[in-house]
């Protein structure tokens, strides 16, 4: 019982703390002595002015109730995550011992490495202290700001009465603006993008640790990388589920590699003037014995955090090279495999001596192989060991496509720089091309102008027999997409190929009839 009073005083005292202290009691002194001059005239008056004051004097002298109060203050500006483990679990046993909420804020900064790049070091940290600065000055005074790492903070808020969604929602809000908000370094300005994820502590389980609202903090942060940039998200249950499902995959991820579930399906190319194939897209997938397919964007996301993306490469280039060879074998007609090449595949030293000794272990020409490059990859690496790798794959013979045209910013210079061959333009622009006049006019310009430069050009997503015919109309070379082919095994690549050879000579013969 006595401890039950004693936790209920502290909880009051905090209250008054919070209500008291600050600006806000500031604004409540002039109308609360009106409304005494008001009710009971001067002697009320001068109660309340002489009061009111004495009780936020007394307030401020408490000492709120804080469990860890000299450990907190020991907290540098930045900390590692066992630092920040410490933290969350102070924060929320001080926070329960009154009976309040508290919260964890994670934001994860994007722009920094662009201020270091041209501006240098320096100027990148001075950045991070400015946004903790500003952090720091959109938050209250008992609440915790610190830096994790170059672009993450943590934000620890104090004990209070009101956490709920909408409150976290609103203060989100408020830090992504202020960390937002352009600045003025080195006689230039910088411009930051900030991604956010929380988690308040009434969602948690009463028996949850500040560890492990860290984590689910962690987990929302991650969801709001995915949908960014400046994309703000609160944990839930659901993202509970999703993460344990990644963990899951996370951990089945090297070994899927090691026995062969992951392995490439195969979607045509076709080519538009004789309807032949002009090659095929190696795209990967998970057989899982359990789950059936994986989807491509829950494991290649999965891979690229747990570091795999390059062992992922070579399981593909290898399976696409065999599947080439046999076909070679086989009679098929297929005169290229293209291969998705990652940005940290790109940045391998010894990359095109590795693509080299695995074309003649194979029996193949160069000019076998197509390196699929994102646009985005080209446009952020204009110099470096990327770049090098893809000028001298071009110049080794192989077909370098630049992927998901449309949706970066490389220059022309950069295309005739890294020695492209042909545009694979984004299925952004394809969809309903053929009967949207907005998409046919800007198509029609993409192919106008990779004709004048002589570039070849592909169009993704083709999945109508119009978008196929109209395409073929405007001058697009090649065509992919489910309206063309489903990505497919090897082995039913086969007759699926021996199919469409059938149906090409048996309109070619219709139109030697008709003539």
């Amino acid at each position: 019982m006595k401890a039950a009073l004693s936790a209920q005083f502290d909880k009051m005292r905090l209250v008054l703390h919070r209500g008291l202290n600050g600006p806000q009691a500031l604004a409540f002194l002039p109308a609360l002595a009106l409304a005494a001059f008001w009710l009971g005239g001067e002697t009320f008056l001068i109660g309340v002015a002489l009061g009111l004051p004495a009780i936020i004097l007394l307030t401020g002298n408490f000492s709120v109730p804080n469990t860890s109060a000299n450990e907190t203050a020991a907290f540098s500006d930045v900390v590692n995550s066992i630092t920040a483990n410490k933290m969350a679990d102070a924060s929320l046993s001080q926070a329960r011992a009154v009976s309040l909420a508290s919260a964890c804020i994670l934001v994860e900064v994007d722009g920094l490495d662009e201020i270091a790049q041209r501006g240098g070091d320096s100027a990148a940290e001075s950045m991070r202290d400015l946004t903790l600065n500003r952090l720091r000055n959109t938050l209250r005074r008992d609440d915790r700001a610190v830096r994790m790492s170059d672009s993450r903070f943590l934000i620890l808020l104090a004990p209070s009465i009101r956490l709920d969604l909408e409150a976290l929602l609103q203060l989100a809000t408020r830090l992504q603006t202020s960390v937002e908000e352009p600045a003025s370094l080195e006689s230039s300005m910088r411009y930051l993008s900030a991604s956010i994820g929380f988690c308040g502590s009434p969602r948690l389980p009463d028996e949850a640790t500040g560890t492990q609202m860290l984590e689910a903090t962690q987990v929302a942060l991650n969801e709001a990388i995915k949908n960014g940039p400046s994309a703000i998200r609160a944990w839930s249950e659901n993202m509970r589920a999703a993460h344990k499902e990644q963990q899951n995959l996370r951990t089945e991820v090297d070994r899927a590699l090691a026995n062969g579930q992951i392995q490439p399906w195969f979607q045509p190319q076709i080519c538009t003037s004789t309807g032949n194939i002009s090659g095929v897209e190696a795209l990967a997938r998970w057989i899982h014995p359990e789950r059936g397919i994986v989807p491509p964007a829950q494991f290649l996301r999965v891979l690229e955090d747990a570091g795999r993306m390059e062992r992922l490469g070579e399981v593909i280039l290898q399976h696409s090279l065999t599947a080439l060879r046999s076909w070679d074998q086989a009679g098929l007609d297929i005169p290229r495999v293209s291969v998705n090449f990652s940005d940290s595949e790109l940045r391998e030293p010894n990359l095109v001596q590795k693509i080299q000794w695995e074309l003649d272990r194979f029996g193949l020409t160069p000019p076998r192989l197509g390196i699929e490059v994102l646009e985005t990859v080209i446009a952020g690496s204009p110099e470096g060991i990327v770049a090098r790798n893809i000028v001298q794959l071009g110049e080794l013979g192989c077909h370098i496509d630049l992927d998901d045209f449309g949706t970066g910013h490389a220059s022309i210079t950069a295309l005739r720089k890294f020695k492209v061959h042909r545009l694979k333009i984004d299925r952004s622009f394809v969809t309903r091309v053929d009967r949207d006049e907005d998409q046919h006019r800007m198509l029609a310009a993409v192919l106008g102008m990779a004709d004048r430069l002589g570039l070849e050009t592909l169009a993704e997503g083709v999945e109508s027999v119009g978008e196929h015919a109209l395409l073929s109309q405007l001058g697009c070379d090649h065509v992919q997409g489910f309206g063309i082919a489903r990505p497919m095994p090897a082995d039913q690549l086969v007759d699926w190929t021996k199919e469409h050879a059938s149906r090409i000579e048996g309109a070619q013969r219709l139109g030697r009839g008709a003539s």
